[in-house]
């Protein structure tokens, strides 16, 4: 299960990279820097959970336990990837990353973490393949 999860995480990783592009090259020349951030993370939080409802089936949590399993997989690799790549590979300076976690200025990113947290449980809830209790 840790293995398909981990593919999975491949496949949000290169969907938050188009999604990224999407926004730096088309929506924020048209809307502006803190609404494209704000467009951004909608509809990277919908591609989350698209992605989460074609695959969970395949990623086989067998209980909400293991549901929860995966998304705090998802949480934690998604996190490392954006602080460690974000500032070692990328260059980005420590606020400018955290930046995006001030809602007081607009940034709702953490919309995103969120999503990423519940996707999980809530597509294999949603997808009853969870077995009832008995």
């Amino acid at each position: 299960m840790i293995g398909r999860a981990l593919l999975v995480w491949v496949a949000l990783l290169a969907i938050a990279f188009a999604n990224g592009a999407l926004r730096e090259f088309v929506i924020v020349p048209r809307i502006g820097d803190l609404a494209g951030h704000a467009v951004s993370s909608v509809t990277l939080s919908v591609g989350i959970l698209l992605l989460s409802w074609f695959t969970i089936a395949w990623i086989h949590p067998a209980s909400a336990r293991e549901a929860w399993v995966v998304a705090s997989v998802w949480v934690a690799l998604t996190l490392a990837f954006e602080f460690l790549a974000g500032h070692y590979v990328f260059g980005h300076a420590w606020s400018r990353l955290l930046a995006d976690y001030n809602v007081f200025r607009g940034r709702i990113w953490v919309l995103v973490l969120i999503t990423t947290a519940v996707a999980p449980v809530l597509t294999a809830s949603a997808r009853g393949l969870f077995a009832p209790r008995g």
